[in-house]
């Protein structure tokens, strides 16, 4: 959502949607930080390989930048989002 309501949509940041932003950033990093954990010791998500989990991850994680996210402190995502577009059938979300 923060991503959509800061770059997709033109959304007015009123005071509720801003209370909104902080909580949404919140649980994302949440996430990250439950992501972070888990790619410490896999290179991917389910089986020790490749799998749709990586695909739906990936989607929201390598544009968390344009929600605000900084992920500089999550290494082992960052290291993902780099092994992530080199699987065959890798199809970039720009691709035009």
């Amino acid at each position: 959502m923060a991503r959509a309501w800061l770059h997709v949509f033109d959304v007015e940041m009123t005071e509720e949607r801003r209370i909104s932003l902080e909580t949404k950033r919140k649980l994302g990093y949440d996430a990250l930080g439950v992501m972070e954990k888990h790619l410490k010791d896999n290179h991917f998500f389910v089986g020790r390989r490749y799998s749709i989990a990586d695909i739906a991850l990936y989607a929201y994680t390598h544009v968390a930048e344009e929600g605000g996210f900084d992920l500089e402190g999550f290494p082992a995502v960052l290291a993902w989002l780099e092994r992530v577009p080199s699987q065959q059938g890798h199809v970039p979300i720009t691709q035009g």
